[in-house]
């Protein structure tokens, strides 16, 4: 099969026979719920793609296209009166620098003379319009120039990456970024212009994809006809894949490697689901580009998962992300993270709209992490919303920042080459004490600072975060089974072959506690160990080793029951 990883050309993925899951019904969803919309979705969930099969379903040029691009479809076969009806205009945003005023100007304006020049050429306005378009200095003259020229059509406005840069910027240098998007900013005026184009009706419908709604909130009047659909409970599908269109594409790996496909679809689901984007939507979905990742990195001639669970470009996308942290309070929004890790849950007034001039408080904060993907919906209570981290591949990185955090708060330096080798040496040799050697450095630093009020909960973060350096096992923390919650279990994964697996009972002491107390922590963890020992799931698992560590935030002690 064909996996259209990477690939965001919807002529290209339908007529060169890529897979394609059929999204094509959210079309006449998207005419039901008015004319100008956004749909803001985290990271590499599919939204490209999508834009392009709204932009060659509406393209008046492209109506002798449409049965063999859409007649499969789902909107093939019940088309709407507005299909092949505009002149399309595509835009997107991405790639443009922000380490100055001038530079950010420069790559809107730029991408914005692109996008409107290669409209003027598609549908025919000629030289003389083409040429015209020089005239014009600013991104708003110019969107004014090309409005005015198609005045008498009706035009379809299609925005891609809309945010992109601006994600960065506010990260960044905020004052910058209130000064492009605030009133008398460029891209505040690029979109009045849009606005009222809207209003003449030159502009007939518009839809803009990004992730977070930071930029659309500060342009405030300047841009208020946009209809949010990213938190609607009829669109929570509309992008990612749903688990009944996993299984479609994961039926192939099935039957050619034998797999076990209800074991795959757990390892799927545990990696890359979990998106819930309402808090009463009864599906959750899984992130498109990571799976497509996965199926595009199989290893089909030996049936192996691809070695790294998450694209190298992916993940450094989060990571660019992960610097919205630093908005507002830091050392706040540092107390949300250590609770997302350690407990699991954040419990927060789902925000709607943020306004970064007022109080960037914790609501927000926690709002903005699930626009990003960093946490979902997973409840409510009586007033707020119940967030918690999706699946693993954000929970690895947020232990990956974790450690980035943990490293500046306390001024510290966590080696990485000694910890993926005290991993390997684990892996390998059935040898903890290496990866204790490294665990007790770094909480003989810490015990001054970060965790002066240190209890088993923050030994076993400092544990995870070491683990988490690492892709050779997966991880799972406090997994019920049976009613009861093993601390850590480091479970073997495709394609990594390796000798042995590990259950680790974490036990603390305080430093003021007497020979007595501590041989009591120890034998607690050993009798926990040994009921863990008994439960049907873990006693099935081959090549397991079982050991308690015991610690009182300077010294560690390790035994091993199996």
């Amino acid at each position: 099969m064909k996996t259209p990883y990477g690939e965001s050309n919807f002529k290209k993925v339908i007529s060169q026979g890529f897979i394609y899951i059929d999204k094509t019904a959210y079309i006449a969803k998207l005419e039901n719920h008015g004319s100008y919309h956004f749909l803001l979705r985290p990271r590499r969930f599919g939204k490209s793609l999508f834009i392009s099969m709204l932009e060659h379903y509406y393209d008046v040029q492209r109506t002798d296209e449409f049965a063999a691009l859409f007649g499969k479809l789902y909107i093939g076969q019940h088309p709407t009166p507005l299909k092949n009806t505009y002149q399309v205009l595509f835009m997107e945003f991405s790639g443009i620098e922000t380490g100055s005023h001038a530079q950010v100007f420069n790559g809107f304006n730029a991408n914005t003379s692109l996008h409107l020049q290669a409209f003027l050429e598609r549908y025919g306005y000629g030289d003389a319009a083409i040429a015209g378009l020089a005239n014009y200095q600013t991104p708003a003259d110019k969107m004014k120039y090309v409005f005015t020229l198609a005045n008498n059509q009706k035009i379809l406005l299609l925005i891609d990456e809309y945010d992109h840069f601006a994600n960065a910027l506010l990260a960044e240098d905020q004052g910058l970024f209130q000064s492009v998007m605030g009133k008398g900013g460029f891209v505040r005026s690029f979109y009045e212009t849009i606005k009222t184009a809207t209003q003449r009706g030159t502009v007939d419908r518009l839809f803009i994809t990004g992730v977070t709604p930071l930029m659309l909130d500060s342009l405030t009047s300047g841009f208020n006809i946009g209809k949010n659909l990213s938190l609607h409970h009829d669109f929570n599908t509309a992008m990612g894949f749903t688990q009944t269109e996993v299984v479609s594409l994961l039926q192939p790996l099935v039957e050619q490697c034998k797999l076990d496909a209800d074991a795959l679809l757990s390892d799927m689901a545990h990696w890359y689901n979990g998106y819930r984007f309402h808090s009463k939507a009864t599906e959750t979905v899984y992130n498109a580009n990571m799976v497509l990742y996965f199926l595009d990195n199989f290893r089909m001639e030996s049936c192996a998962y691809p070695e790294l669970m998450l694209d190298d470009n992916i993940a450094s996308d989060y990571r660019k992300i992960m610097a919205l942290f630093h908005i507002g309070d830091r050392e706040a929004n540092y107390q949300v993270l250590d609770e997302l890790i350690n407990v699991g849950t954040v419990t927060a007034q789902q925000q709607r709209k943020f306004e970064l001039d007022k109080d960037f408080n914790r609501d927000a904060f926690i709002s903005l992490l699930a626009y990003m993907g960093f946490v979902t919906i997973a409840g409510s209570t009586l007033t707020q919303t119940v967030f918690a981290i999706p699946n693993h591949v954000i929970r690895e990185l947020y232990f990956q920042y974790f450690k980035v955090e943990l490293e500046r708060r306390n001024q510290i330096r966590i080696p990485d080459q000694a910890v993926l080798q005290a991993i390997e040496t684990l892996a390998l040799h059935d040898d903890i004490q290496p990866l204790i050697n490294e665990m007790q450095g770094v909480l003989q630093l810490l015990s001054n600072r970060d965790f002066v009020k240190m209890d088993e909960k923050h030994v076993k973060t400092l544990l995870l975060t070491l683990l988490y350096q690492s892709p050779v096992y997966f991880i799972q923390s406090e997994r019920e089974m049976n009613q009861r919650y093993p601390d850590i279990l480091l479970l073997e994964r495709s394609p990594y072959s390796v000798p042995h697996q590990h259950l680790i009972e974490l036990k603390y002491a305080k430093k003021s506690a007497k020979a007595e107390g501590w041989n009591a922590k120890r034998q607690e963890g050993i009798e926990q160990v040994h009921e863990y020992l008994q439960l049907p799931t873990i006693a099935v698992l081959p090549k397991l080793s079982a050991w308690v560590v015991l610690t009182n935030g300077e010294d560690v002690e390790v035994v091993k029951e199996k």
